[in-house]
């Protein structure tokens, strides 16, 4: 996936922003102010962190070679990815809505099915089990 389609596809989630703080070759994207990536145009292949489950994080890191423990961020929860076409696309787009969720999954319940009300809405959340389970507590409330 190339750097403007990330671009998109970050943008595509409810209330995603846009930032550069550490200069015009790393961008910040957060929803509801939370950071859910980042990404640095200046490496090559470029680098992608992302938040994700701890579990998750480590089989992930086991099972590609190219997650790594997150650059510069909580190794626990956060990894690098380098796209270096070693991945499908859409490997990469359910990492970055795993990492989405990982994210809204810590907010307060108001603003968190404010999110997932509008991520269901706009037909852009997936179809993965993860993510059923969030539009089942969506349903509920939850």
């Amino acid at each position: 996936m190339e750097p403007d389609q990330l671009r998109q596809l970050f943008l595509s989630f409810p209330e995603t922003t846009e930032e550069t703080p550490f200069g015009e070759g790393v961008a910040v994207y957060k929803t509801a102010g939370k950071m859910f990536a980042l990404l640095s145009w200046e490496d090559n292949p470029f680098r992608i962190n992302l938040k994700c489950n701890p579990q998750k994080a480590e089989e992930l890191r086991d099972q590609y070679s190219c997650v790594l423990p997150g650059y510069h961020m909580n190794k626990k929860h956060w990894n690098t990815v380098i796209t270096d076409k070693s991945v499908e696309d859409d490997l990469l787009t359910e990492w970055i809505e795993h990492s989405f969720e990982c994210v809204i999954k810590g907010m307060p319940k108001a603003k968190r099915t404010e999110l997932l009300k509008m991520w269901h809405e706009s037909d852009k959340a997936p179809a993965s089990a993860e993510s059923d389970e969030m539009r089942e507590s969506l349903k509920k409330g939850i």
